[in-house]
């Protein structure tokens, strides 16, 4: 904005505009004194410029980490224009306290420094993960199945010690049946080959030794019969039993993946672990965090750089004669007080003067009265008269 060199004779008129006073009012400097100071009246738009700047990044970044948060967008806005309004009232307040008297001071500084160093940073971190949200939703999901992965072998190994457990139990009884129905079907092809004389004794049909090994056979298939129903409902009640272990795994793993999120916090993780395995995008990220975080500090270097002019002079020596007159409005006051009191004693003790000249002649007279009295009251004593004259004639001294 360009500034059209204006005659010495009508400076005084000069009339900043609307938007020029709010700038003004951005970098904190008093319009009064700042409207006479004609170089100055840019390099504080300058300054403004910069503090409006960063309020805006501000409330961008902020009401993106809010999306994060929160479902509702109205609500994000107006949390991120809130939070907006406090880095602009923290920007303020430091750029309000760098003057052409401390900018050589190097604790203050510092401190105003590091003070806009931490705000950068935080502020950098939501505008890098919306700068780089496609890649960091990609790796929010491989984290979010690798958490599934880390889940499921948690909870495998919480009942992996009972579901060993159960597993043996069946294999054991498995390999009893397997057992007795190998010797069932042992007796079974000898009874077979006993019978059509290709084992055995070799002659066809039925005779003893066939009838023999029928028994044996049907003896051993009624023992594996046995064995198999009463086993069986041991195996039916160990599968039932690892079946209900399965469902809770299933359960816990449903509602596990009910919390999985792309919140700020795991885009952050997701934004470290990208950082971890590519170096490209290590290189930007660092860059982009760097030139974030001086947008955050820029009002603070444009008020340090920036030369100063008669504006900051006119505000230290106004403020000296604000001090000044306050000190002497102060002094007259204390003399007007004083004068007041002192006039005050001086009348009030011409007052109390006329009083006592005035009341002398009624005190003697009624002192007179209270010793006629007193004479004529033969019963009271002198002590008591002169308590009562006391009480009723002679004065009190103030505390």
């Amino acid at each position: 904005m360009t500034e059209r060199n204006i005659p010495l004779s009508q400076r005084e008129s000069y009339e900043p505009s609307q938007f020029t006073e709010f700038l003004w009012w951005l970098s904190t400097a008093e319009k009064e004194i700042l409207v006479d100071s004609v170089v100055d009246r840019n390099r504080y738009r300058i300054i403004g410029m910069t503090v409006l700047a960063t309020w805006a990044f501000a409330s961008f970044a902020w009401t993106y980490f809010f999306s994060t948060v929160v479902d509702s967008a109205v609500m994000a806005i107006a949390l991120g224009l809130f939070m907006g309004f406090i880095i602009l009232t923290i920007d303020r307040a430091l750029i309000k306290g760098i003057t052409k008297f401390n900018k050589k001071k190097f604790t203050p500084i510092l401190f105003r420094g590091l003070l806009a160093v931490t705000i950068g940073t935080f502020m950098a971190q939501p505008a890098v993960l919306y700068m780089f949200d496609k890649e960091i939703k990609m790796q929010t999901s491989l984290d979010n199945e690798k958490r599934k992965m880390v889940k499921r072998q948690e909870l495998d190994s919480l009942f992996s010690n009972r579901k060993a457990e159960l597993l043996a139990q069946k294999a054991t009884i498995k390999s009893a049946l397997d057992a007795k129905y190998a010797d069932v079907n042992a007796a079974r092809q000898n009874f077979l080959a006993e019978t059509d004389g290709s084992g055995g004794t070799g002659k066809v049909g039925i005779k003893d030794i066939a009838i023999a090994k029928r028994n044996e056979y049907q003896k051993l298939d009624g023992e594996y019969q046995t064995a198999l129903k009463t086993e069986q409902a041991k195996i039916d009640g160990i599968d039932k039993e690892l079946n209900e272990m399965e469902g809770k795994i299933k359960a816990e793993e449903t509602a596990f993946t009910q919390y999985l999120n792309n919140g700020f916090l795991t885009r952050v993780e997701a934004l470290s672990n990208l950082l971890k395995t590519n170096a490209a995008l290590q290189y930007r990220y660092y860059l982009i965090v760097f030139l974030l975080m001086l947008i955050e500090l820029m009002p603070v270097i444009a008020k340090t750089l920036l030369p100063s002019g008669s504006y900051d002079e006119k505000v230290l020596l106004r403020e000296e004669m604000e001090i000044e007159i306050a000190r002497s409005n102060i002094r007259k006051e204390q003399q007007l007080k004083e004068l007041y009191n002192q006039m005050a004693h001086e009348y009030d003790g011409e007052a109390i003067k006329a009083f006592f000249r005035l009341t002398n002649e009624d005190r003697t007279e009624k002192i007179k009265s209270f010793s006629k009295k007193w004479k004529e009251e033969n019963h009271q004593t002198f002590d008591g008269f002169w308590e009562k004259m006391k009480k009723e004639i002679l004065t009190k001294q103030e505390n």
